[in-house]
């Protein structure tokens, strides 16, 4: 269908327009959006990492500030012309008015068409929820982007490659929640808020863009939350499909399966993130840690200033409940245990309305694959439109990879709309697929 030149814009301007209680952007490649600090800064020392006074009296998605990234963050992520950090209302674990920010990237394809036509082109929206599984704020992505390894990124290069656009949200927020649910449902990008925020910018994405989400292991929970909390926190938003790869259904599986083995590392991130906003559980971990000895308070709390890598290879194989006086006892405390129901169970909050594509290895020995199936089975029983493939080659890490190519397709699919006529629709297809080249069991 055709569109005068004119006619398009107007639309997209009504469209895009948001809140007038807030100064509204610039086109998105106007050059009155003022730079930042030539390098980044770390955002617990950044205040750009803030939120303006009286933020909550806007409604969730709005944005409340935006920049350009600092420093070349485009020769660090492929097919990028533009990156911007958005800061953007929220909402907490506790129903709480928050803000979280994202950082959208803009195609290169993107932006030459924009040039040369003047349209609004944008025709998709990609949410990455990266697994930063970490209780440090200067490990959130948004900073990480500058610190990790550039292969760390191939999936969102990737992404603008196809002419996405690429939203990757800081989701567990200002607290740096990890492994709460409902905290990573709402701040993810595409899903809840950040969509509404990237969707109400004027970046040049097109006003019938269709916007999915993707994510893997602790990426797969905020994206899978996300879903299961849309139906009833942003009813008026209509995804296109979620992509949730190394399912973590249950996170309370996931710290007894690690305990001892190298990903225990985990297991006080996790108890520390998920607490991080009820301060009375949070003291009860802390008045329950050892104050000396070699397991002791300092060892254990210094996870909190440590990204994924370092905290991985610091308490790789440890027994993590030698840190406690009550040892596992720790978890079955009801002030903890009520906590871990709440933020850590997948299935409870609501039934995702867009097609899923779920892909998990049978052997992940991280987060027990027979809690993935009976979450699809729950989903399924009231109607989900799930694909499931259960892979039965290799582990947790190497699902990652093996698992890239199909969703890659999947999602590119729902994008295109020919998701109808390449996979099951309004239906539950569960397989066992012997797919990829990386055999690892871990």
């Amino acid at each position: 269908m055709a569109f005068s030149i004119p006619g398009l814009l107007l639309a997209c301007a009504l469209i895009l327009q948001f809140s007038s209680a807030l100064p509204s952007l610039p086109n998105a490649f106007d050059k009155r959006i003022k730079a930042s600090p030539l390098a980044p800064i770390p955002p617990s020392k950044d205040p750009f990492y803030t939120a303006p006074p009286n933020f909550e009296s806007v409604l969730p998605g709005k944005i409340l500030r935006v920049r350009v990234a600092p420093g070349n963050i485009t020769s660090i992520i492929a097919n990028s012309s533009a990156a911007y950090n958005i800061v953007y209302r929220t909402t907490n674990s506790r129903y709480r008015p928050s803000w979280a920010v994202t950082t959208l990237f803009i195609p290169i394809a993107t932006t030459e068409k924009l040039s040369s036509e003047s349209t609004c082109v944008g025709k998709a929206l990609l949410s990455y929820q990266f697994p930063y599984d970490t209780a440090d704020v200067d490990a959130s992505p948004s900073f990480d982007f500058y610190t990790y390894p550039q292969g760390s990124w191939i999936d969102i290069s990737t992404a603008l490659g196809q002419g996405w656009y690429v939203s990757v949200p800081d989701y567990e927020g200002p607290t740096v929640s990890f492994t709460a649910g409902v905290q990573s449902g709402h701040a993810t990008p595409s899903p809840v808020d950040s969509v509404r925020a990237v969707l109400s910018s004027d970046f040049g994405i097109g006003f019938q863009a269709r916007y999915a989400l993707w994510g893997y292991s602790g990426g797969s929970l905020a994206s899978e939350w996300a879903a299961e909390l849309q139906v009833h926190y942003a009813p008026e938003l209509n995804f296109a499909g979620a992509a949730l790869g190394g399912l973590v259904p249950n996170v309370s599986s996931v710290i007894a399966s690690v305990n001892g083995n190298p990903y225990a590392g985990l297991i006080p991130r996790s108890l520390l993130g998920i607490t991080n906003q009820y301060p009375e559980a949070y003291k009860y971990i802390v008045d329950h840690l050892n104050p000396s000895g070699l397991y002791n308070k300092s060892t254990f709390l210094s996870s909190i200033y440590l990204t994924t890598p370092a905290a991985d290879d610091f308490f790789d194989s440890q027994d993590i409940w030698k840190y406690f006086i009550n040892k596992t006892a720790i978890l079955d405390a009801p002030i903890i245990q009520k906590i871990y129901d709440i933020e850590g169970l997948m299935g409870y909050h609501g039934v995702p309305q867009m097609p899923i594509f779920i892909y998990k290895a049978i052997g992940d020995e991280v987060a027990p694959i027979e809690y993935a199936d009976d979450l699809v089975a729950r989903y399924c029983a009231v109607g989900a439109n799930i694909l499931y493939q259960r892979n039965t080659i290799g582990g947790h890490l190497a699902e990652d990879y093996n698992g890239d190519t199909r969703a890659f397709a999947w999602l590119s699919s729902v994008f295109d709309g020919t998701y109808s006529t390449k996979y099951p629709s309004r239906v539950c297809t569960i397989q066992n697929v012997t797919v990829g080249m990386d055999t690892s069991p871990i």
